[in-house]
């Protein structure tokens, strides 16, 4: 297959959406399908063996650090001359529903990933009242591709509840060799002055919308060693409202990988995630995980198993489950089922199945659907 990649965000950006585009071409690499990726900002023009096209783009107001894809021609020029079997619209949003638009005019299947809840992001911006509008939008865009995948129960539910169809799910693989029980320090441990305290840890972006102030109830319990790891907005705030917290910044790779394994509990607390593949990587480390009954996490967390869910934004309920698991027994039965409960997720076995995404959005296309524009090395489409 010939497979068109259009992005809103991608390297040098670092978030779920780069990441799970930069797995799925890792995973292209050594096959024969042929890819191209058209992502916005600066960055590089090249992964592997593949093109990026880099679209221009605008800063979200609001929010300095997210780069917004500006619609141009040069998009559907790049389509036409790639003549792509398909396009892989990564989170649409602008530059992707632009090329929706663009590929039902040239009568190209689309498979659109939806991977972030917008309406309940911009809620933690003060901006909860633009929440119809935009899923009106979210809506329209989903609705016109071909298939629309959702990497979770809830977020399912939540598309089809305002009006998407042809929506299936497709999940986030781990990388279960980086991320491993191995790779606990009791070097890391000692640095981070634990004297006996139970290691409680947070990754991910230091942002309003990911609520990590939550963890302030934590702080003062003297049982409790609460490291936060991420960078973003919020992190002098956070320093000052945790000062007995370490805040070792943003990792990645084997650092990272080393700090999730040395964690005795990991906690979320943001509470519009459609997936979160942190919750993941704790898993994959061997360390039971506390986190929002809401969302993504619930198809992640199984209570008394491998973690507990905790009521979405009760800061009490979120205490007392992580005050239980201060039992050494009670957190070592669900760090035994942790790792077991995510082995099967193989970012593999997750892009074969994109793949298969792929193929029957292929086969499902209505043609009757497009308008009778011409693509070079195609057939004019006729619309019926």
């Amino acid at each position: 297959m010939r497979i068109a990649v259009v992005t809103e965000s991608f390297l040098p950006s670092v978030n779920g959406v780069t990441n799970s585009v930069v797995r799925l071409l890792e995973h292209l690499e050594p096959t024969e399908h042929d890819a191209i990726v058209v992502a916005p900002g600066d960055g590089p023009e090249r992964h592997g063996r593949f093109r990026v096209v880099r679209a221009l783009s605008v800063t979200v107001p609001r929010y300095r650090h997210f780069e917004l894809g500006v619609p141009s021609p040069r998009l559907r020029e790049t389509l036409a001359e790639f003549r792509p079997d398909v396009v892989h619209l990564a989170a649409p949003f602008g530059l992707g529903a632009y090329a929706g638009h663009v590929c039902r005019q040239m009568g190209v299947p689309t498979v659109a990933v939806y991977q972030t809840d917008v309406p309940g992001f911009l809620s933690n911006y003060g901006l909860a009242p633009t929440g119809n509008i935009v899923w009106k939008w979210v809506g329209r865009i989903h609705n016109k591709a071909t298939l629309t995948l959702a990497p979770s129960r809830a977020a399912k539910l939540d598309l089809e509840s305002h009006g998407v169809d042809r929506v299936s799910l497709w999940s986030r693989g781990v990388d279960g060799r980086l991320f491993a029980p191995a790779r606990r320090s009791e070097q890391l441990r000692q640095k981070w002055d634990t004297d006996g305290r139970v290691v409680v840890g947070y990754v991910g972006r230091l942002a309003h919308e990911k609520r990590v102030e939550d963890l302030a109830v934590l702080a003062d319990h003297p049982h409790i060693r609460l490291v936060v790891v991420g960078d973003g907005p919020q992190r002098a705030n956070l320093q000052r409202l945790l000062p007995g917290a370490v805040f070792p910044g943003f990792l990645s790779g084997e650092a990272l990988a080393e700090h999730f394994a040395s964690f005795d509990v990991f906690v979320h607390t943001g509470v519009h995630e459609t997936f979160c593949q942190t919750i993941q990587e704790a898993l994959a480390s061997g360390v039971p995980v506390v986190a929002p009954a809401q969302g993504g996490p619930v198809d992640l967390v199984t209570p008394r198993v491998n973690g507990l869910l905790y009521r979405a934004g009760d800061s009490r309920d979120l205490r007392a489950c992580v005050v239980s698991l201060l039992d050494d027994f009670a957190r070592a039965s669900l760090a035994a089922h942790a790792r077991p409960s995510v082995e099967h997720r193989t970012w593999k076995a997750v892009n074969d199945q994109l793949l298969a995404h792929f193929a029957r959005a292929c086969k499902q296309v209505d043609l009757a659907e497009f308008s009778p524009v011409a693509v070079p090395g195609r057939e004019t489409v006729d619309a019926v």
